[in-house]
């Protein structure tokens, strides 16, 4: 007996061992976005792939909806090895690294052709690359689609409007200088507290996507949505990179595979979204669309934001960005 309760005691030692040794990595992915829009959808789609191709040798762990913090704390924890992977917009990235500023300058890209080209071509690449700089590993630029004003006061119809209006925006120096650029009182908020900013009166107004209007409800507490579709709210899919660094290179191959299979999941889903959250939230706040007169109007205001920002971004990128995104 004595004999068979060793060898019993063994093999689950042995079948433990296995156990453990067969997930090498735990990965910690952290973003701020409730479960329900598509980059917290395609963050799951990103885990499914990278478990299954690793043969459960790496396992993702998922922190949704803010729960390590906003977007800049969920940055510094990826920069310190605290979370492993993270999908920061590139507005709050650009507090870290200048060159981000590029994918918030206003009215840069019309098309989701000029924007593929834009984000996945060589700029895309360049600047993700600068950001082993940072202690991360750029991997792959994700987003949610075209980011859209709403506000309490009038329609927006051109960037006169916009004139004493407080507007919400990400902590991000290049919209804040938009939106000041166009004569309106912006102010910087995390995003969790953006509902109930609106809804009492601390700001007006807010850009964003329509998934994260829609999944946060700021229909509910607006009157005017105007389609200005004036930037594409773009993420940054990266890596703490001690971690990215840490991986074998096959596994280091089913991540970013995996990534890139996550953005496209994700621009798949919001494309199937825009048209339904659209036509749900357009009986609870008034919808305004550009005139070609507006649109010109706006861009011509933007100007300065390109003078100001030229330099930080680098005149040379910012005229590859200009050429890559209108073909």
């Amino acid at each position: 007996m004595k004999k068979l309760g060793f060898s019993i005691t063994t093999a689950l030692a042995l079948c433990i061992g296995a156990a453990a040794g067969a997930q090498e990595h735990r990965l910690t992915f952290a973003h701020v976005l409730t479960e329900d829009t598509p980059n917290a959808r395609a963050a799951v789609i990103f885990k499914e792939e990278v478990e299954k191709n690793s043969d459960g040798r790496i396992a993702v762990d998922i922190r949704p909806a803010a729960v390590l913090g906003g977007d800049v704390e969920i940055i510094e924890q990826t920069q310190m090895g605290l979370v492993h992977i993270a999908i920061p917009p590139t507005g709050n990235l650009a507090n870290f690294n200048e060159q981000m500023y590029l994918f918030d300058l206003p009215f840069l890209v019309n098309d989701d052709e000029g924007l593929k080209r834009l984000l996945d071509g060589e700029v895309g690449s360049e600047v993700l690359a600068t950001l082993d700089a940072n202690n991360l590993k750029g991997m792959a630029m994700w987003g949610a689609g075209f980011r859209h004003m709403t506000n309490n006061i009038r329609p927006i119809t051109g960037p006169d409007d916009l004139r004493g209006i407080k507007m919400r925006t990400l902590q991000a120096p290049a919209i804040l200088a938009t939106y000041r650029a166009y004569g309106a009182n912006p102010t910087a908020m995390a995003y969790t507290e953006v509902y109930n900013g609106l809804q009492q009166g601390v700001v007006e107004g807010q850009e964003n996507p329509f998934a994260n209007i829609y999944s946060m409800k700021f229909h509910e507490v607006q009157k005017y949505l105007t389609l200005t579709a004036h930037a594409y709210h773009t993420y940054a899919a990266v890596m703490h990179k001690p971690t990215w660094d840490g991986l074998p290179e096959d596994l280091q191959q089913v991540v970013l595979d995996a990534l890139i299979v996550g953005r496209d999941a994700a621009r798949e889903f919001t494309a199937e979204d825009d048209a339904r959250i659209l036509e749900e939230i357009g009986d609870q706040i008034e919808v305004i669309e550009l005139t070609p007169e507006g649109r010109e109007a706006f861009i011509e205001a933007s100007q300065p934001i390109y003078d100001e920002f030229r330099p930080r971004v680098t005149p040379e990128l910012l005229e590859k960005a200009i050429a890559a995104a209108n073909g």
